[in-house]
């Protein structure tokens, strides 16, 4: 309290300081027209970013939501980009797409409606838009296997009227695709296909890539084809500020054009309150040096595993890790988001000669709401020293007492002052690496909840029946815990005896963004050990499933090959116990040096690649028939089991602890399809477990009459 007193007193002092020349003043005026804003925000997706979040219990599922969408209490973001689901990989994982097939349409699937419709529900005014990352494989262009076809166009169309026919929703922007090239006549195409099927005032933004030597090579072409112009509503592209620039001649042409720059993906990579000085610079810095007047940072909500890649530590506002415990935690980069959200609206206008560099250090933005009101926001990141700022409010805006928002390493979003213009001008000392939020606004709080629950440890011993799922679409046909990797992995009915199943519902190879590897998904405790993984399985001729275990990783982000063992069985009775092999963990070793030098050497013959360790051929297992395979850890000893019988057996120490997974394989004509049920992870040598009781509050995305 009494460094609280000494802020507000030196604030006291200095509100009424004249101008000279150690102090840096800026100068407002609010009778210029000035540059519509477009708001700031995050993307949900690129990578199945909610999928841990949707089974969070109430009241902490709300809680979640309401830091990030609610106005005026936690983040108060303005724009919402999200994926459109397409099936494949697209960073941490995948999913479900509305059409897993050219005449398979279902608007139930997935949790991207429901975080749409929950956005929007709390915040009326929140900006939609979206673009496909991965997208189903039937799309094509005459058999290239191209997305940027009519189909691709088509594609797009029918998951907007699902949004708006079923959930009541409409888009306010579209992208062609994320990060994936360039096609002028797909823009052409998806414009005409967008107006034609009642979507006229879905703006469509192109091409939202991110090398920095091609990304804008496009908009040299927009002043000479006239159709290509008038497709393209707003320039999109990935820029990583402060770093990345918008080039001066893409701005002119910009203007030129009549078209405003978007940062459809900016990415801050760095943990605790630096990060959070790192978002307001971004989106300081994406205004003053390159004319940008939206961006959207990857990403907000962190409702994913932590053996995931880009998990939520450095990336994300909130972290939404453990829904089995109800616990969450509030990362420092919310409230920098919050000193842009609770401050502006998408709507507002940047007011010239409002925004700069600090000549200490830092960066300053000025916006105005379409009354007088204005906010200025100040970002002091690897500042040199404190420094004074007057800033001078001319004719046009607001003459009340100035509100001061401050945040530190310290403590974050704090409201330490209300200042009074004396001579038509405040001023204050900003220190180094902080964030301020200067306004004539009210209303704002730093929103939160008591008793959130402490982190617990997945359940253990687990079972999944699948039968507390009788109405999979109000679930989005999703399991709790399953997260999919590659596929997507659904509540089906079981064929013959009507009960609840999961199964894998891709049937070709998607256009991925991400490198492809095989439909799986992955549920449990990275830490486990010793433990037994098995399920039911059905699989058509052709086909093949498995259960996975001791899965210690799913990929870099791009690429999604994991490292782990599979025990596999197809339509003809192949039993294969596989280990994936990756670079070599020296913590999931077991065993003393020598053995660990040993088996590092046996398994990195062929790094990357999959090893197989035992094979069997059962005569008596056919096709379309339920079996049961159980993987078995014990130490190095790994056995796999089919109808309670031991069939295969190895020895084998590359990866001592891991989660457990399902994996459905490659088909003849596509991909395997198959059925799994009364999934369980055991002790080894366990009594089966009864089923795993859903938490209280833990309640379906989706009421029966949607």
């Amino acid at each position: 309290m009494a460094a609280h007193r000494t802020l507000l007193l030196s604030l006291a002092l200095i509100a009424a300081l004249p101008a000279r020349a150690d102090v840096q003043t800026i100068t407002l005026d609010g009778r210029t027209a000035g540059t519509r804003f477009d708001g700031i925000g995050v993307v949900d997706g690129g990578g199945a970013t909610s999928v841990l979040l949707k089974d969070y219990p109430e009241p902490q599922r709300s809680q979640i939501l309401d830091l990030m969408y609610k106005p005026k209490f936690g983040a108060s973001i303005s724009a919402l980009i999200v994926e459109i689901p397409g099936d494949g990989n697209s960073t941490q994982g995948s999913m479900p797409s509305h059409r897993h097939t050219r005449t398979d349409v279902d608007y139930g699937r997935g949790y991207t409606w429901w975080v749409l419709r929950e956005a929007k529900r709390r915040n009326p005014a929140l900006t939609l838009d979206g673009a496909a990352w991965s997208a189903p494989g039937w799309i094509d262009d005459g058999g290239n296997h191209e997305f940027f076809s009519p189909d691709g166009a088509d594609y797009y169309v029918s998951w907007l009227k699902g949004l708006r026919d079923v959930y009541g929703l409409e888009l306010d922007a579209i992208g062609s695709r994320n990060e994936k090239g360039v096609s002028y006549d797909f823009a052409k195409t998806l414009r005409a296909r967008l107006d034609a099927g009642g979507f006229a005032k879905v703006k469509l933004h192109s091409f939202d890539n991110w090398p920095d030597d091609s990304k804008f090579d496009f908009v040299k072409d927009l002043p000479k084809d006239a159709a290509l112009n008038k497709a393209i509503d707003i320039i999109g592209a990935h820029i990583n500020a402060p770093e990345s620039t918008v080039p001066a001649w893409v701005r002119e042409t910009a203007a030129a054009t009549g078209k405003p720059i978007w940062n459809t993906e900016q990415h801050v990579y760095v943990a605790g309150f630096d990060g959070a000085l790192g978002i307001v610079q971004a989106f300081n810095r994406n205004w003053i040096d390159s004319g940008v007047t939206k961006i959207v940072n990857w990403y907000g909500i962190a409702g994913l595993y932590t053996l995931e890649p880009y998990s939520g530590v450095k990336e994300a506002a909130i972290r939404a890790n453990w829904p089995w415990s109800a616990h969450y935690d509030i990362n420092p980069q919310l409230w920098a988001y919050a000193h842009y959200g609770q401050f502006t609206a998408a709507g507002w206008t940047y007011v010239a000669q409002g925004s700069g560099a600090l000549k200490d250090g830092g960066s300053y933005v000025t916006l105005k709401a379409p009354g007088p009101d204005y906010s200025v926001i100040i970002e002091t990141r690897k500042a040199r020293a404190p420094q004074t700022v007057r800033v001078a409010v001319g004719a046009g805006l607001s003459t009340d007492d100035v509100a001061v928002w401050r945040s530190d390493a310290r403590a974050q979003f704090v409201h330490v002052a209300d200042l009074h213009p004396e001579g038509g001008a405040v001023a204050l000392t900003v220190d180094p690496d902080a964030i301020y939020s200067l306004t004539t606004t009210r209303g704002q709080q730093k929103g939160g909840f008591d008793g959130v629950p402490a982190q617990q440890a997945f359940p253990f011993p687990y079972r999944e029946t699948f039968e507390r799922y009788r109405d999979a679409r109000a679930w989005g046909y999703l399991p709790r815990y399953f997260a999919d990797i590659e596929g997507a992995f659904e509540l089906a009915r079981c064929p013959g005896d009507g009960r609840t199943c999961l199964r894998q519902r891709v049937p070709v190879r998607p256009h991925s963004w991400a490198p492809d590897w095989k439909p799986y998904t992955i549920l449990g405790d990275d830490g486990w050990t010793d433990y037994e993984a098995s399920a039911d399985v059905r699989v058509g001729r052709g086909e093949s499933a498995a259960v996975m275990g001791r899965i210690n990783d799913v990929g870099s982000g791009y690429g999604a090959i994991p490292k782990g063992y599979y025990l596999e069985l197809d339509g003809a009775g192949e039993v294969r116990l596989v280990v994936v092999r990756g670079k070599v963990d020296k913590k999931a070793l077991v065993g003393d040096a020598e053995q660990q030098a040993l088996i590092k050497a046996a398994n990195e013959a062929a790094e990357g690649g999959e090893k197989v360790l035992a094979q069997a051929k059962l005569a008596k297992v056919a096709a379309d028939r339920w079996h049961t395979l159980k993987l078995q850890f014990s130490g190095t000893r790994i056995r796999g089991y089919v109808d309670g019988k031991p069939v295969v057996e190895a020895t084998d120490a590359l990866y001592g602890k891991g989660m457990a997974g399902l994996l459905a394989g490659p088909a003849a004509a596509g991909l395997s399809m198959p059925y799994y049920r009364d999934v369980v992870v055991n002790r080894v040598g366990g009594a089966l477990p009864p089923p795993t009781q859903p938490l209280p509050g833990q309640a379906p995305m989706y009421p029966r009459t949607h």
